[in-house]
């Protein structure tokens, strides 16, 4: 009989985003100005739809958060972003399988109308991550952190993650993280040092150390009308960065 799973415990040295001491820690965050980017994107906070696209889920909830028109059609009418059409730089099928690495993330907000800063967790970095945690999570329109992280040094089962950070409090050094899997874990506080830990961790696949995306928007964004389009603006972006096109194109399916 195939085990199946209802969410998983919280490690008891991490808080819940929900406790008594989760508010808490928020309300005094807001006070502090450093839980203004809280807002805008528990506003569209998205639940990843598969269990290896913690990547794509990040992305949807902070360009969304964002603001930024996609310029293709989600559902019906509407243009708003969705996982599906996040494929500029992987394959939805690939990405399903083998998930994302820091710089494909980096590589798919950058071709969908964000500008990104790559950050790597390396040694004697600890406080450029605080200091660029403290004026993400000061602003509400951007650029916004997302964090590229091993579960295992939090605790958590699981190997690499995707989260946006929303809230940063002082006096305990803790980041909130948006945990977009969220049939697993609830968002929770984490603190600073072990988050950083967990984004030293090395990434199996580019055996590199993981890291953070200070993620914001494009100041000359026309939105696409076609992937074609979208792959043609990454290269005019990032021509040495940008991974080669996957065999069979990247049409986005229904």
């Amino acid at each position: 009989m195939t085990s199946t799973f209802h969410r998983r415990p919280l490690p008891p040295d991490l808080v819940a985003f929900a406790s008594a001491e989760g508010r808490t820690l928020l309300a005094e965050a807001l006070a502090e100005g450093t839980a203004v980017a809280f807002f805008p994107l528990v506003a569209h906070l998205h639940t990843q739809a598969e269990p290896a696209w913690c990547g794509l889920g990040t992305l949807v909830t902070v360009l969304n958060a964002l603001e930024i028109d996609p310029g293709r059609v989600w559902k019906g009418p509407w243009r708003f972003f969705g996982e599906e059409l996040l494929v500029c730089c992987k394959s939805l099928a690939d990405s399903a399988s083998d998930g994302l690495s820091l710089d494909e993330v980096a590589c798919l907000a950058q071709c969908n109308g964000a500008e990104v800063r790559v950050e790597r967790a390396e040694a004697g970095r600890l406080a450029v991550f605080r200091e660029a945690l403290v004026v993400a999570v000061s602003g509400a329109e951007g650029p916004f952190l997302v964090s590229n992280y091993a579960r295992g040094p939090l605790g958590q089962s699981g190997s690499g993650h995707f989260s946006p950070l929303a809230a940063w409090h002082r006096a305990s050094d803790r980041v909130l993280v948006l945990d977009v899997a969220r049939f697993k874990y609830p968002p929770h506080w984490v603190p600073v040092p072990r988050m950083f830990a967990a984004m030293e961790a090395v990434d199996d696949e580019t055996k590199r150390a993981r890291g953070w995306l200070a993620v914001g928007r494009a100041e000359a964004w026309q939105p696409p009308a076609d992937v074609d389009t979208l792959w043609n603006h990454l290269h005019a972006l990032a021509p040495q960065s940008c991974p080669p096109r996957p065999a069979g194109g990247l049409a986005p399916r229904g």
